[in-house]
């Protein structure tokens, strides 16, 4: 493996910010700086960690990122739930998007699994 690029988890997770900030659209403007904000922040922080942890040199840091990245789909997984228990975006919204999140969250869990394991 070349660089964190070829890492499927960190593809996966660029797909989830790039559908992360087309489902904000739909939230009121009112929430530019609030909800809106929130999501695409801890969306961002998930590809984001993933890469700077790969370029680290030691596996414990590589796997703290990696658990910063898994809290950051964490915390977006609630944010996004706000936003539908609020009205404004509907469950039929997120099909996509809660289905990708139990994917990335799974590849995270066995890549920091890995990880301990070495």
């Amino acid at each position: 493996m070349k660089s964190y690029r070829d890492l499927i988890v960190w593809q996966k997770s660029m797909s989830w910010v790039t559908i992360v900030y087309s489902l904000t659209s739909k939230i009121p403007e009112s929430e530019k700086f609030g909800l809106i904000s929130q999501i695409r922040r801890s969306s961002v922080a998930i590809p984001s960690n993933i890469a700077e942890g790969y370029g680290r040199n030691y596996k414990k840091d590589y796997s703290r990122f990696l658990q910063i990245s898994r809290g950051s789909l964490f915390e977006c997984q609630t944010q996004i739930e706000i936003a539908i228990n609020l009205g404004f975006i509907s469950s039929e919204d997120c099909k996509e998007i809660n289905d990708l999140s139990i994917e990335i969250e799974k590849m995270l869990n066995s890549l920091i699994n890995k990880l301990s394991e070495n």
